[in-house]
């Protein structure tokens, strides 16, 4: 089906009046078109050059609004073909044949193939015991609830208490009206990218970093420059790019922990330099070392300070309760905000939370015990069966970042895939595309999956690499 240029125009409308570059604001609305369903899957959209003569605008706009649609999935273009919206299947369930990412986040959660061990998202596989004792706790406690509709916008003010307690214990004064509870961390991201992010903007963030973050700025059309290191990452902020984003425990995917001087220095530039910072501490708790290093806002009363959290790494992924502390003006804006999309989060679960927290020194330990067996098993593994791969140990968090000998991690995925493991490839987890040779590997599973997870990885690896003798170097495991 092809796209008909007066209907086309007419479903466009005035795509160009909100604020950014011009290809940002084009690629935005006909992403929405496609995400609607007003453009089907299969419509195969006007060429460069006819679109612009319609829009009246350069052809150099139309390209790159296009290109940057195929980077996220939703059109294909090719060569003699033209440009056509991807089809029926949820383009993060397909392999582009290198037309885009895959995001991991996404891949086979809306249908997860049978067979196959999925490596992909960095999550407990099952709920604990601890969470239906919890959940016990909260229904007799909320028997006992009067006068209480239920709508709580910024959160059920029991677990904003118990929020603001847990900060102060780590060392950072807040008070429940410096926290909004938000279904889950990825909402908290959502509502953050929403109000705080203008299509054009400029967003900062590491290179490698959390996929589902930068789906939130995608969402938000903003421009990313990225960083390798936390050097680079503090130099960056001179340019005043409208955010930062950090993930300094656990560091998703990587597993590294941001030094303590580093944090202090990061923490006065954002506030010298008047950006933002968005600091992700959902995997932070999981440090192995122990208790998690104090969060960026130990190091100042800023405004610019921003931490999000949630218990879905250290409790279970189903808790869908995460939450945002900051200054008590942004928050009121995000509660505003929250509002409009969802009156409150669910209070049953809200009430679990606050249990939970007020026992999260005995979370910690049991989680990260375990956590930290499996991590040892999988690089033991790693470098039995795959001892040309390079994996460097995580600090915390659940995931090993490894690096291939050579080839294309993207391509090797495809092949994983056919032996019966997913995994999660490198350019994911990098808006510059980069990191082509490198995979994330979660090491959440029990001992014997884990095991079975690396012998498929091998064998798909002989398949893949083509060369069916016994490797000969060891890889660098310090």
């Amino acid at each position: 089906m092809r796209a008909n240029s007066e209907q086309l125009l007419a479903k466009l409308g005035r795509w160009s009046s909100g604020r950014g570059p011009l290809y940002l604001l084009l690629a935005v609305r006909l992403r929405a078109l496609i995400d609607d369903g007003e453009l089907p899957p299969d419509t195969v959209l006007p060429p460069d050059r006819v679109l612009a003569r319609w829009l009246a605008v350069g052809r150099g706009t139309v390209v790159a609004a296009y290109d940057l649609l195929q980077q996220e999935g939703k059109v294909v273009r090719r060569q003699g073909s033209g440009t056509r919206v991807c089809g029926a299947d949820p383009p993060a369930l397909r392999n582009l044949a290198g037309d885009g990412v895959v995001n991991p986040l996404l891949l086979h959660l809306l249908a997860p193939p049978d067979g196959v061990i999925l490596l992909t998202c960095a999550a407990p596989d099952s709920p604990p015991p601890v969470l239906i004792e919890a959940y016990q706790e909260a229904a007799a406690r909320l028997a006992r609830v009067r006068h209480d509709i239920g709508y709580h916008p910024a959160g059920h003010p029991v677990l904003r208490e118990s929020l603001a307690s847990y900060y102060r214990a780590r060392g950072v004064p807040t008070t429940a009206g410096e926290i909004l509870v938000t279904n889950g961390a990825q909402q908290a991201l959502a509502l953050l990218a929403k109000l705080l992010v203008s299509p054009g903007d400029t967003v900062l963030t590491e290179a490698p970093t959390y996929p589902g973050a930068l789906e939130a700025f995608r969402d938000a059309a903003a421009l990313f420059r990225t960083a390798g290191d936390a050097e680079e990452f503090c130099a960056a902020l001179a340019d005043r790019p409208v955010l930062g984003y950090a993930v300094p425990t656990g560091q998703n995917p990587t597993g590294g922990v941001m030094p303590a001087l580093t944090r202090r220095r990061l923490a006065r530039l954002a506030v010298d330099h008047g950006v933002p910072i968005v600091e992700d501490e959902v995997p932070a708790e999981l440090c192995f070392s122990g208790e998690p290093p104090p969060p960026l806002a130990s190091y100042g009363t800023s405004g610019q300070l921003i931490t999000v959290g949630s218990l879905s790494k250290l409790v279970w992924g189903g808790l869908r309760v995460g939450w945002i502390r900051a200054a008590p003006p942004l928050i009121s804006r995000l509660t505003r905000l929250r509002a409009i999309y969802d009156l409150g989060g669910d209070v049953l679960a809200q009430l679990a939370s606050a249990w939970l927290l007020s026992r999260v020194g005995e979370l910690r330990r049991d989680r990260v015990e375990v956590l930290r067996r499996r991590h040892d098993h999988l690089r033991a593994e790693l470098l039995r069966e795959l001892p040309t791969w390079t994996a460097e140990p995580a600090l915390g968090g659940q995931t090993i970042w490894v690096r291939l000998p050579h080839g294309d991690a993207d391509a090797f995925a495809q092949v994983a895939l056919r032996h019966g493991v997913a995994v999660a490839p490198g350019r994911s987890f990098d808006p510059s595309g980069g990191h082509g040779d490198r995979l994330r590997l979660p090491f959440l599973f029990s001992e014997e999956t884990l095991t079975e997870s690396v012998a498929r990885l091998a064998s798909a690896w002989r398949d893949y690499d083509g060369a069916r003798r016994p490797h000969t170097l060891r890889a660098l495991l310090v």
